[in-house]
């Protein structure tokens, strides 16, 4: 892809981001569990009255992680395909929505939907963290999208482990509740960082000979032409 197809590409990410993040946010805060209790997948039960712009907010995170894949430069093609795995995910989750309370084993007794959205969601979250991770610690990446991958894969992958191990021996609680919003606030972070730095496009700059004298190049190609006239001459 052009680089000028990449930028662009970028800007939709960072768009996509800010919409989906506002959607999500504004959802949640109206939600059942309110802004800082429950799941935030409590927002898109059917009940809840902002599930659709709940959703409308996942399937705008989806087109994000969609869009900074094709973002990326080619030798970030591992990061691109985690994040093309993560837009499916995401699409899946907001798709299939979870019951009232989204309950989850060992704890609680869950349907097939909402093991169905758990997974999808696990997967999403998962493979973005991992994404950050390539970005951040291969070479091929400039200086400016290393240094944000590393920032924010150093704070998530440890709140993933915690949220992972955390559903396994608490259950759903705060502190459950309080580390899912840091790993997506973190995810969306980044998110829209590298979004940005992919979308500065910027031109080739001339040749040095030709900053240094100006018109040097037309110089060049008319006496070029007035060399082939002598010679046929």
């Amino acid at each position: 892809m052009p680089e000028a197809a990449r930028a662009v590409a970028g800007r939709v990410a960072a768009g996509c981001v800010l919409l989906g993040a506002v959607a999500v946010t504004v959802a949640v805060g109206a939600g059942p569990g309110g802004p800082w209790r429950g799941y935030v997948s409590e927002a898109g039960v059917s009940d809840s009255a902002f599930a659709s712009t709940y959703r409308m907010g996942v399937f705008a995170l989806a087109a994000a992680l969609l869009s900074l894949a094709a973002a990326l430069p080619v030798t970030l093609r591992l990061a691109a395909g985690l994040l093309l795995a993560g837009a499916a995910g995401t699409v899946v989750s907001g798709a299939v929505t979870c019951s009232a309370g989204c309950p989850l084993p060992p704890f609680e007794a869950a349907t097939r939907a909402d093991l169905v959205h758990a997974g999808a969601s696990i997967v999403a979250a998962g493979v973005t963290v991992l994404a950050m991770l390539v970005v951040g610690f291969l070479r091929p990446a400039t200086p400016g999208l290393r240094r944000v991958g590393r920032i924010a894969g150093v704070v998530a992958l440890p709140v993933a482990g915690v949220v992972a191990l955390g559903l396994l021996t608490v259950g759903q609680g705060d502190l459950v509740a309080g580390l899912e919003r840091v790993l997506l606030v973190v995810c969306a972070g980044w998110g829209l960082c590298t979004a940005l730095l992919l979308a500065r496009h910027r031109p080739a700059a001339p040749g040095p000979d030709d900053r240094a004298v100006p018109g040097a190049r037309e110089y060049a190609v008319r006496d070029e032409r007035i060399t082939r006239s002598r010679t046929s001459v």
